[in-house]
């Protein structure tokens, strides 16, 4: 086709799961759900950490911030699901979709960067304990994370950009709840040559990159591990990096469960509920997985609450007097 011939587009039709009027409501109210949990599980998090001194450690510290990421990765798809569902308006300007690429890829990355650095940070305390808090000092764990950040920021950054030179033709419909970039690619008029490039140059850097700094960092934990004599002392190391093992599996498992579902077939619903489990899933239970298993979390949530009790008990008792 003609660049003549192609038209500036200024919307796309996000199809979502099901054109069935009798679903939606059960999509919009399972989605909905999903989103309050995830919210409110991950600002308990958050406030845990913040609110109690105990937990003003390099481990929290970063735990706090992928809580954080994790409601930003959630918040930057689902409320406009939610909203297409419910209105049964499903389109999204074409500047709505390109922010959207941009933010679902710095949180998604800065998920993946931020496991990699609780991972290295694991690993300096089990295999260097006598030297954790030389390493592992405040500007360190600032500038990792800083790091992680503008490396999120620059990657997603480059995507939205040559998905800016990219032309599409009349077909714009997307069979998903969200603006993915590969789906994006796919509706191209123009030679997405340098898009796929990026894609796997991206995959590289924050994928495989990542995973093989998190891989490293476990085979020198476990082989610390072996060398304990006591089974305590080894049941006792292993604990403390438990949640974070399960979670990193969580979100590598369903980040290649996506991969496998578009690579292995071409069912855009597959391909689409691979995709809840990395976006939606993931970022709910990683709450519960850290704090079910931790009973540093779980004191700092009890103490929080007393404390609001605590708080509220003179207010109440002022208004009684009153009345």
């Amino acid at each position: 086709m003609e660049p003549e011939n192609k038209t500036q587009i200024s919307e796309f039709l996000l199809l979502g799961f099901s054109e069935e009027t009798e679903l939606q409501p059960i999509i919009f109210g399972l989605f909905l759900s999903m989103y309050l949990i995830t919210m409110f599980g991950n600002l308990l998090i958050i406030l845990a950490v913040s609110s109690d001194p105990h937990l003003h450690t390099p481990m929290y510290f970063f735990l706090s911030n992928l809580s954080f990421v994790d409601i930003c990765l959630t918040s930057t798809t689902i409320p406009k699901m939610l909203q297409s569902t419910q209105t049964q308006r499903k389109v999204i300007s074409y500047e709505g979709c390109i922010i959207q690429v941009y933010f679902y890829l710095l949180f998604a990355g800065l998920d993946d960067f931020l496991l990699t650095v609780m991972a290295y940070d694991r690993y300096v305390a089990i295999c260097h304990p006598l030297h954790y808090l030389v390493i592992m000092k405040p500007w360190v764990c600032g500038l990792l994370l800083l790091v992680s950040w503008i490396m999120s920021a620059l990657f997603s950054l480059l995507h939205s950009l040559t998905l800016l030179q990219l032309s599409f033709c009349s077909d714009l419909e997307i069979h998903h709840f969200f603006c993915e970039i590969k789906w994006l690619i796919q509706l191209a008029c123009s030679d997405p040559f340098l898009n796929n490039i990026m894609v796997y140059f991206g995959s590289v850097i924050q994928g495989s990159i990542p995973l093989t700094g998190i891989l490293y960092s476990y085979s020198k934990i476990l082989s610390s591990i072996c060398r304990i004599s006591s089974a305590k002392g080894q049941y006792k190391a292993f604990s403390t990096c438990a949640s974070h093992l399960s979670v990193v599996s969580l979100f590598y498992c369903s980040a290649l469960g996506v991969y496998l579902s578009s690579a292995a077939t071409h069912s855009s619903y597959t391909s689409t509920v691979a995709s809840v489990m990395y976006t939606v899933v993931t970022p709910m239970l990683n709450p519960f997985i850290y704090s079910l298993r931790n009973k540093d979390i779980k004191r700092a949530l009890k103490r929080f609450f007393d404390m609001e009790t605590f708080i509220k008990q003179p207010f109440v008792l002022g208004l009684k007097d009153m009345g």
